[in-house]
């Protein structure tokens, strides 16, 4: 298979309310974890930082322009890669030793992590043999309701267990913005790692049904609207109750 160069690995796309995708397009869709950076007043957010086979730091200039604070939506190594790179780092408090020990088991680099998820492989000298996420202790441990402060922009921490312990997702208020990590997104979604519960998912999916959504910007595939957000939920829901 092919390498790509490392100044094609990741692609960025600006979205609305100063929010920039950030993906990593050589990663099939399924694995390719979406991470978002958002421009505030004061400091800028980051939500995820991507599979940290190519840095960050050195191919995106945008993530180092200001102070930055690197949230994870959850622990997992599509998440997570590259949080090693940033001073102020968040996580929920039930994934900080995951994310202070990240081996493959927790962060589900096994079984996942082979050549088969991508479409070119990163640059050398990346082995998917050799694989490994970065510890990254949290400055900082959120719980819910918390609040992470850009100056001008307020993001409401909202825990959404299920797909893992310490899932959140990120609400902000005035722009009807939601980052939903990967507890719900606009395709398949995954309920049987080995710390997901299926009582906590459907109770954080009932949740975020709730919400006076305008777009959805999840942890993987496209982001949508609300009347998509409803539909997502609302299909996923039915199909628990009718069991």
């Amino acid at each position: 298979m092919d390498r790509a160069n490392p100044e094609d690995w990741y692609r960025l796309e600006r979205k609305s309310d100063d929010i920039t995708l950030i993906a990593e397009p050589f990663i099939q869709e399924f694995y390719r974890c979406n991470v978002w950076h958002v421009r505030g007043r004061d400091r800028d957010m980051l939500v995820d930082s991507g599979m940290g086979v190519v840095s960050l730091r050195e191919w995106v200039p945008l993530v180092t322009e200001r102070a930055l604070t690197a949230v994870a939506s959850h622990t997992h190594f599509d998440h997570i890669g590259c949080h090693h790179e940033f001073d102020d780092r968040c996580v929920h408090r039930l994934e900080a030793a995951i994310i202070a020990d990240p081996t493959n088991a927790a962060t589900l680099a096994d079984p996942y992590v082979t050549d088969e998820i991508f479409d070119r492989l990163p640059p050398l000298p990346y082995a998917s043999a050799d694989y490994a996420v970065k510890s990254a202790p949290a400055t900082r441990l959120l719980e819910d309701g918390d609040v992470i402060d850009l100056g001008d922009r307020h993001f409401e921490v909202i825990h959404t267990p299920g797909h893992s312990p310490g899932g959140i997702a990120l609400w902000e208020t005035a722009t009807q913005t939601l980052f939903s990590g990967d507890v719900v997104y606009d395709g398949p979604l995954i309920e049987d790692t080995y710390h997901a519960d299926a009582t906590d998912y459907y109770r954080s999916m009932v949740r975020l049904y709730d919400l006076p959504v305008r777009v959805v910007h999840g942890g993987h595939f496209p982001s949508y609207d609300s009347a998509r957000h409803r539909t997502i939920i609302r299909a996923w829901l039915d199909e628990k109750d009718s069991f």
